[in-house]
């Protein structure tokens, strides 16, 4: 009983402790959670859980699922938004605003970490730009304004639906939860007192405000003397020492049966909840040990799977990499084994001349020993000796195709090869030498290829200088000098044509064979070649590069062949002795017949050759032509210009020119000359020097027929001919140099006249000639058109000319002159209108058999205008007008003596003749 209320005394002095501690600290500062504010009844709370339940019981509410928070004056919070939060930043808000509202936090010293912005960064910000009110807003936190974070793309949309799984499973617990909270207060009737007015009354109403708050400090120190006289306040005063220790004794028991009546009141407060805990720990238990057996069998099933099919199945998969491993030797030991064969292989390869099959093996073995048999200590050296094989064959396939190529070009050329020597052993050389892309055979070939040829070409001229006394003369390189004339280079390609001709097609035989291989290195297979397993080693670009140099190959000799020929004639023989027209075409015949020989073989026309053949032509052309230069320009010296009889045979030809045929007329008749010459159905009568100059264009058009290759320079020949025969008629007519040349006393109107009808008779003939030539000369190297458009707008000027010149004579020599003196008195008619229509009639009779009627017509017609002209000056000058006067009587019968001479002569339209009017416009 004693120990029991000790216990008690203890009890109470323990809880008058916890509450005077209480005190204490809440005398430093009252917290915000331990009353409510703004409810009438001035509620007080324990803790500040209970505070949060009661702002979110009371002083909340709940708007579309946003809590709004209302403590505060009128139901309204300062520092939460009207719209609502969500629950945790409901709590959050409480938790800061509300709860500890009145807290001391610590001070913390200030730095410029704590700034809440960096002015710097903030002026210098590029976005921002200038800033009107900068120096006006207030530092802080606020000082940059805060832009809108929007929802990230990445981030899910959480709605209340997402939360209704969770909040169905913990509904029940949360439910229970409350209903164990609520079981005292339901136990609790109106009738029965609370535990802690039944604590009060056994305790004699002492409460927990009892005890002292020293006792609910978790940090009590007893050495410390004002500590020990809280808790034992008076025992160390002296009288009354044993007195206060027993008093004090009884306070704390009292304390200590406070604090035991209130523990025992929790207890049996939360006895249920004891209880079911209870409840639980044996479930929780028996689903324990349940699953400690289900462990247990789960344990024994593995181990049996592990010892019965896991470590199986790794055995089996333990050996099967055992014998992969053991394969990959084997097969190791294969490789070594032929990779040790590699070298006799390679002999028995060579042996059989399987060039290309031996560099295969040696790329294919250098290719293992770099990249699988690298660690191989026994064949450390066959690199080196592979690449020393190698080089090897590189010379052994060099030296090969140089004696191949020795002995099929100096073989004898008795027939004509439609085979290669040795075919077979030709591709095996030629298809190493690709493997090894060493295309410089080709090179070699060719210039081999050329010492054949200039070995032929010296022993045939050698052998055809022999029968001659000539002395052999050889240049600086070993070559003969161009020593032969003009008929030994024709003997010379007569001979060295068929010789020269079947070495090329020697040659062009392997170059057949050569591109064919080339064709099928490179994956090119051709229907008439037979072996089709070829390997293809060659790339696109190096067939490219081998073709381009094959082609070159066959070209260049070729050409080689066509300049040794054309180098061996002598220029200095040309130009002394000129090739005759029967030269020309002997050598043209050669010099064809090999170009299209090369030409077969090349596929493409060759040039030096014939560029020496056009040579030799055009000196032979230039002679041809300055010989009938010079004799055309000494007979039109001599010309007297009159009119000369037209031989027959000269008719004859006109004929056949009409007909675009220039032939060799030799006709032996006994027709007599004829006056006029009939071309296109007119008549022409001619000088002299006009008749030479047609059988001089016959010539030139005859030569160029049976010597086509000097077809171009003869039409520039004659067209320079033509230009010469009428810039010189025009200087001895026009000119009147044929008064010195020729000795002429006078040029007249007849002398004119022929040269006018010479000039339109070659006019007439240029369509003929210029046809002529360009159907010899198809390649069209003749003179164009346009040469014949201005040498007959040349012609037809000199025409023109001619004919001012005729109307000049007549109308300043004669009607001017007779006129001046005229007038306007008897005799009728006058002696100047007699002289003036005496004139007419010469006139008429020195050009009406010459030139045509239309252009008689045409001249007659500007002198009666000039007549006119002239008269009315006259008639102006003496002051006659057209009054029926006695002066004007005279002037008409004037007038009509000089219109019946114009009617007798038929040189003016009968129309005009005719009408009365036709001298009206002499008068004014």
């Amino acid at each position: 009983m004693f120990r029991s209320n000790r216990r008690e005394s203890n009890n109470n002095v323990q809880m008058a402790n916890k509450s005077s501690l209480d005190l204490n600290d809440f005398a430093n500062g009252v917290p915000a959670w331990q009353t409510c504010n703004f409810c009438s009844s001035m509620e007080t709370f324990r803790t500040s859980a209970d505070f949060t339940k009661h702002l979110r019981d009371r002083h909340c509410s709940v708007e579309g699922g946003s809590f709004v928070c209302r403590y505060g004056y009128n139901g309204v919070c300062s520092s939460l938004p009207l719209d609502g939060v969500s629950d945790r930043d409901y709590e959050t808000h409480v938790e800061r605003c509300h709860v500890n509202a009145n807290a001391k936090e610590a001070e913390v010293k200030w730095s410029v970490f704590s700034a809440a912005q960096n002015l710097p960064a903030v002026l210098n910000d590029p976005s921002r730009g200038k800033q009107a009110n900068f120096f006006t807003k207030k530092w802080g936190q606020d000082f940059v304004e805060k832009e809108k974070i929007y929802k990230s793309p990445a981030l899910p949309d959480i709605k209340w639906e997402h939360f209704d799984v969770y909040i169905r499973k913990i509904g029940k617990r949360y439910r229970r939860h409350k209903q164990f909270d609520l079981l005292p207060k339901l136990d609790q009737s109106p009738s029965t007192s609370s535990p802690k007015t039944l604590a009060n009354e056994s305790l004699g109403g002492a409460t927990l405000d009892d005890i002292p708050g020293i006792f609910f400090k978790t940090d009590i120190e007893l050495h410390h003397p004002a500590t020990f006289a809280q808790v034992f306040p008076g025992l160390g005063e002296q009288g009354e020492a044993k007195t206060s220790g027993r008093l004090l004794q009884e306070r704390l028991s009292h304390y200590l049966d406070i604090v035991e009546v209130h523990i025992a009141k929790q207890v049996s407060r939360r006895s249920s909840a004891f209880f079911h805990a209870m409840t639980s720990q044996d479930a929780i238990m028996e689903e324990m040990n349940q699953a400690a057996a289900n462990v247990k069998s789960l344990r024994e099933k593995l181990s049996a799977v592990d010892r019965l099919q896991v470590h199986e199945s790794l055995k089996l998969v333990s050996m099967a990499q055992i014998k992969t491993n053991q394969r990959k030797v084997l097969d190791k030991l294969k490789l070594m084994v032929h990779v040790h064969k590699t070298q006799p292989t390679i002999q028995l390869l060579l042996g059989t001349q399987d060039y290309v099959a031996a560099l295969d093996l040696i790329s294919a073995t250098q290719d293992i020993l770099t990249k699988e048999l690298t660690s191989i200590h026994c064949f450390k050296h066959l690199p080196s000796q592979l690449v020393e094989i190698d080089r090897l064959i590189d010379k052994m396939l060099e030296t090969e195709f140089q004696r191949y190529s020795t002995a099929d070009l100096n073989r004898p050329l008795l027939t004509k090869d439609d085979r290669v020597l040795d075919e077979d052993k030709l591709i095996c050389v030629v298809s190493g030498l690709l493997r090894k892309k060493n295309f410089k055979f080709i090179d070699n070939y060719k210039d081999e290829a050329i010492t054949a040829i200039r070995a032929v070409i010296k022993e045939m001229v050698i052998n055809l200088i022999a029968t001659t006394d000539a002395e052999i003369c050889l240049t600086g390189a070993g070559e003969e000098a161009q020593i032969l004339s003009l008929n030994e280079w024709m003997t010379f390609l007569d001979v060295a044509r068929d010789k020269l001709l079947k070495l090329l097609h020697r040659i062009k035989l392997v170059h057949d064979v050569m591109l064919q291989t080339t064709d099928l290195s490179a994956g090119k297979y051709i229907s008439d070649m037979n072996f089709h397993d070829t390997e293809v080693f060659l790339s696109a670009e190096d067939h490219k590069l081998v073709e381009s140099a094959l082609v070159d190959l066959i070209l260049s000799v070729c050409t080689y062949v066509h300049e040794r020929c054309a180098n061996l004639v002598s220029n200095q023989h040309l130009e002394k002795n000129p090739a005759t027209p029967e030269e020309i075409l002997r050598l043209s015949d050669l010099v064809e017949s090999l170009c299209l020989g090369c030409e077969e073989i090349s596929g493409v026309q060759t040039v030096p050759l014939k560029a020496a053949l056009k040579l030799h032509g055009n000196r032979f052309a230039q002679k041809f032509h300055a010989d009938r230069k010079s004799k055309m320009l000494t007979l039109l010296e001599a010309e007297r210009w009159k009119r000369c009889e037209i031989p027959y045979r000269f008719q004859m030809l006109i004929n056949e020119i009409s007909k675009d045929n220039f032939v060799e007329i030799n006709v032996n008749s006994e027709k007599s000359p004829s006056p006029v010459l009939m071309f296109d159905e007119q008549p022409f009568t001619l000088v002299g020097a006009t008749v030479i100059l047609i059988q001089v264009i016959v010539e030139y058009c005859l030569c160029a027929k049976q010597l086509p290759v000097i077809a171009s320079q003869l039409s520039r020949n004659i067209l320079d001919h033509l230009r010469t025969f009428n810039s010189r008629s025009c200087q001895l007519v026009l000119g009147a140099g044929a008064l010195h040349s020729a000795g002429l006393k006078t040029i007249t109107s007849a002398n004119l006249a022929l040269v006018s009808r010479s000039l339109q008779l070659i006019v007439g003939l240029l369509p003929h000639i210029q046809r002529h030539f360009q159907k010899i000369d198809t390649a069209g190297n003749t003179a164009p058109p346009s040469v014949y458009e201005a040498l007959e707008k040349d012609y037809q000027s000199h025409i023109k000319e001619l004919e001012n010149k005729i109307l000049s004579i007549m109308c300043s020599s004669v009607c001017t002159s007779q006129l001046q003196t005229w007038e306007a008195k008897p005799p009728i008619p006058s002696q100047a209108f007699r002289s003036i229509c005496r004139q007419f009639i010469k006139l008429h009779e020195a050009i009406g058999p010459i030139l045509p009627q239309t252009q008689v017509n045409t001249i007659f017609q500007q002198i009666h205008k000039d007549f006119k002209d002239k008269l009315r000056e006259q008639l102006l000058k003496h002051n006659i007008v057209k009054n029926g006067g006695p002066q004007h009587a005279i002037v008409t019968q004037e007038l009509c003596f000089y219109m019946e001479t114009l009617k007798t002569l038929k040189v003016l339209p009968e129309q005009e003749i005719q009408d009365e009017n036709t001298l009206k416009d002499i008068w004014l």
